[in-house]
């Protein structure tokens, strides 16, 4: 019987119109992991004002990026189970589940399944534990095989913030940018969370030094981890490089500094700029267009100089690589 590898992503719309993104949007914020507030407010909250208000404007966002293929984030993804299942050859079986949208979990596991895997490896594309991500995904996961008659074996690949290989795949793309722009700063960018969450995984998160280590379930210092890593493999003094987090939503506090803040100041001190997406190990709108679109525009709109947007491993050859090796060390 073959091992089972399923690849585990976020997802997106199923095309850049109101409609699809609207309803990708109920699926994704109406998960108690996402929003985690009680479910009549967040109920309330997705349907009567976040996607009858937001799906138009995100729907601009995602046609700005979209490709043949689909989403960016989707045709990597499959480029990257392709390259995988090739490494690993016959043995094993590859599957693709996206946490929203299409192609789903449960279609997935099923996949998997009808090809009479008996032991499955779970992988979060995330490098970085959080509970809205890596929690999330693992727990549909989790509510599929329950499903089954046949449960196989399962293991789960722990975040991967720390492996050489996606170290790699991700400081490589960064390499290219200076090599263009040699007297930049990095700004290492990484998907913000609401403070409140942070604490919920670790409470001793935001605390003093609490992020000079990372720990399994601390989310912020494994993104601090993530950044000192890259920084040292990539030779940068520590005036070199920033860290900031994206893609707030709402007025509660989130993890800071503010990526478009940081960027800003650097601009104002007539700073180049590269900027990379450690979070991400797929181009998606939050590469493509958050960080490549609008913050370029921030950036210059306030006197900066050169600016680049490093690309994530995607299905390069070293990340397709890694993501095998760590397959064969879960299922041996």
């Amino acid at each position: 019987m073959p091992k089972g590898l399923l690849l585990l992503n976020l997802g997106s719309p199923s095309a850049p119109e109101r409609s699809a993104v609207a309803r990708y949007l109920r699926q994704f914020l109406s998960d108690r992991r996402v929003i985690d507030i009680a479910a009549v407010p967040r109920w309330l909250l997705v349907n009567l004002i976040i996607a009858p208000f937001r799906s138009s404007r995100s729907a601009r966002a995602y046609a700005s990026v979209w490709t043949i293929e689909g989403s960016p984030l989707l045709g990597h993804s499959r480029a990257l189970a392709r390259g995988v299942q090739e490494q690993l050859g016959s043995e094993w079986k590859v599957a693709l589940g996206m946490r929203y949208g299409a192609p789903s979990t449960e279609q997935a596991l099923q996949e998997l399944a009808a090809a009479g895997c008996d032991r499955i490896a779970l992988l979060p594309l995330y490098p970085q534990y959080s509970a809205a991500t890596t929690g999330s995904s693992l727990e549909e996961a989790m509510r599929v095989l329950g499903t089954l008659w046949n449960v196989p074996a399962v293991v789960t690949v722990p975040a991967f913030h720390a492996e050489e290989g996606y170290l790699e795949a991700t400081a490589a793309p960064i390499r290219t940018c200076l090599q263009e722009v040699p007297d930049a700063h990095v700004l290492f960018s990484f998907h913000g969370l609401p403070e409140r969450q942070v604490l919920k995984g670790d409470a001793a998160c935001l605390q003093g030094e609490c992020c000079a280590v990372p720990k399994p379930f601390c989310y912020k210092s494994q993104c601090m981890a993530t950044a000192r890593s890259l920084a040292e493999r990539l030779g940068l003094d520590s005036h070199r490089w920033s860290v900031g987090f994206q893609s707030r939503l709402g007025r509660e506090p989130w993890l800071g500094p503010n990526t478009e803040e940081v960027a800003k100041g650097l601009a104002a001190s007539g700073h180049s700029l590269v900027v990379a997406a450690p979070s991400f190990v797929a181009d998606c709108l939050e590469t493509l267009e958050e960080l490549g679109d609008r913050l370029k525009e921030t950036f210059h709109a306030h006197g900066g100089g050169a600016f680049r947007v490093a690309a994530c491993p995607n299905a390069s050859s070293a990340w397709i690589e890694t993501v095998a090796g760590m397959a064969r060390r879960s299922v041996p």
